[in-house]
């Protein structure tokens, strides 16, 4: 085993932005009180679930949440359907809201669309994971009625004699949403109107192009990464594309001391779900693991 490897940590890895923010307001209350609500995980990554959850933080699903009353809960980046906001003015929650801007957005803009739909002509189609928090929040500005695809498996949903307007949600591929967007196209009658917009993230799509930089330059690539991030798979397989020597691990007991035989250099990265702290831990692994051989 060489004990000279060069370990580097990606640079443009770890929070997004609307993770970052989420997290900065969840610890900002927890510092005033000991208890705090939060809809749903704050992040797709267990350990820092862990690490909020010992400050106070308590995640809890769409059925407490119904029960409670007077008191504050957070709403993770993810965003959340109208009927949350109801719920909360009708119990008297108190709501700290910490929605992505992004998805915010992605959400007004598929309201402004329902409002204006003719049912019977029309079709709103939603390019996402089946029951992802953030899809939920989407469906919920069309009372429910968007019709949800997940691949090109889906598209028979589609009645391609009505009009289409099509989103992806903000952590999809860019490549694969290109590629639904193809066959909708190939599919759909000629004199139907389609329209798709561009509703993913910036800082997912701009990742793919530098861990694939990232991951050319290493002999070995740790992933790290929570098991329900939606965006990490998207980013993992990024990696894998281009070094076949990729690993996703979900934190540093994840490490096996086989992967360093006969390397040079690894790289360490994530999703946007993963905290630097975390990668940082894998890196102080790795130095652990090259002192003990």
């Amino acid at each position: 085993m060489n004990k000279d490897i060069i370990i580097e940590i990606d640079n443009d890895s770890g929070f997004c932005f609307g993770v970052t923010t989420a997290i900065k307001k969840a610890e900002e209350q927890l510092a005033k009180e000991t208890t705090l609500y939060c809809l749903g995980d704050i992040v797709h990554n267990g350990i820092e679930c862990n690490r909020l959850a010992k400050m106070g933080l308590t995640s809890i699903d769409h059925d407490s949440f119904s029960k409670l009353s007077n008191t504050k809960v957070l709403l993770r980046a993810h965003g959340e359907p109208p009927t949350t906001y109801s719920t909360a003015r009708l119990n008297n929650i108190e709501l700290i809201d910490a929605t992505c801007p992004v998805v915010l957005k992605l959400q007004q803009k598929i309201l402004n669309q329902y409002k204006q739909l003719n049912h019977d002509t029309q079709q709103i189609v939603i390019y996402g994971q089946k029951g992802h928090a953030e899809v939920l929040g989407l469906e919920g500005q069309t009372k429910g009625t968007a019709i949800v695809i997940e691949g090109p498996e889906d598209l028979n949903k589609i009645d391609f004699n009505k009009s289409i307007f099509l989103y992806s949600q903000t952590t999809k591929s860019v490549d694969d949403y290109n590629e639904i967007i193809r066959l909708i196209e190939q599919q759909k009658n000629p004199d139907v109107e389609f329209k798709y917009y561009n509703t993913i993230c910036g800082q997912v799509s701009h990742r793919k192009e530098n861990l694939r930089a990232f991951s050319i330059k290493h002999d070995l690539i740790l992933f790290v990464c929570g098991s329900k991030s939606s965006n990490g798979k998207v980013l993992f397989n990024e990696c894998l594309q281009a070094n076949r020597n990729s690993h996703l691990v979900e934190g540093p007991e994840d490490i096996n001391p086989e992967w360093l035989n006969n390397i040079n250099s690894i790289g360490i990265c994530g999703a946007t779900s993963t905290p630097k702290w975390l990668m940082e831990k894998c890196k102080e692994r790795i130095n652990l693991i090259l002192k003990i051989e």
